[in-house]
């Protein structure tokens, strides 16, 4: 009976107490109520699957067909409140689109659909491939060539998660530096922007989903970018986090290092 359990094939059988210990029998009991929830999890998360395809696909025609029709509008001859109100609805169509794709992405790591796969990755490399993606920011690559244990797309997607937050809430002109430190058991990919720093009471709330702090309102964003960051990092093994400086603030990303 043990060994069927060791090999994730138990089933459950009947147990007759005047052959078998009491112990035996508990034990047996115990292991058909962890195959049941086993079982019952497996099949919650099909079902999460399933309505997250759905949602995913039944949401792509509807804004695919509002994107077509701004841009018919956008070529008629239209007054200058007609052109303000089509390309107010477009940002707001690509926003919602943004935040679809983005909501179904965190349901799917926090379902454990999707699953990480870390390996060796050389963290320089990442990170150039990242940058390539902002050639239009002013950001300087202060990387060197180190290796750690990671998803390779996955960790690409929170590098540029950092990224695309710096550029956007950077003062104009500022700088973007991304450096590596290696300690004993982890590295950390360390990427530091010019914008307001972030109060020490903030610093918490930022990673959680939807947050966004009051004085960057103004800006666009959905206030989801640093939560799927977290959630990357915590499922390989690493964490990630936040400290303002006088001019800005530094993100590390801190991956094993084996």
């Amino acid at each position: 009976m043990l060994q069927c359990a060791i090999n994730d094939n138990f089933s459950d059988k009947i147990f007759d107490e005047t052959m078998l210990s009491a112990i035996e029998t508990k034990f047996a009991t115990y292991l058909l109520s962890a195959n049941t929830s086993k079982q019952k999890l497996k099949s919650e998360k099909d079902n999460i699957k399933s309505l997250i395809s759905d949602i995913s696909h039944q949401t792509k025609t509807p804004l695919a067909n509002i994107k077509l029709y701004t841009e018919i509008l956008n070529e008629q001859e239209l007054d200058e409140q007609g052109k303000v109100c089509v390309n107010a609805l477009n940002a707001q169509t690509e926003k919602l689109q943004s935040l679809i794709q983005a909501l179904v992405k965190i349901s799917r790591l926090e379902a454990g659909i999707i699953s990480l796969h870390p390996k060796m990755v050389n963290i320089n490399g990442l990170i150039s491939r990242a940058v390539q993606q902002y050639k239009y920011a002013n950001i300087e690559n202060k990387a060197y060539d180190l290796n750690a244990l990671c998803d390779e797309k996955w960790t690409e997607e929170a590098v540029c998660n950092l990224i695309d937050n710096a550029v956007k809430y950077s003062k104009e002109g500022g700088k973007i530096l991304i450096t590596l430190s290696s300690y004993e058991m982890f590295c950390s990919i360390n990427i530091k922007d010019s914008a307001k720093p972030i109060d020490e009471s903030e610093q918490s709330k930022i990673f959680t989903r939807f947050y966004r702090s009051h004085d960057v309102y103004e800006k666009q964003g959905l206030g989801i970018g640093l939560f799927i960051t977290r959630q990357i990092m915590n499922e390989q093994g690493g964490y990630i986090k936040v400290k303002a400086t006088e001019n800005g603030n530094i993100f590390s990303l801190f991956l094993p290092k084996c």
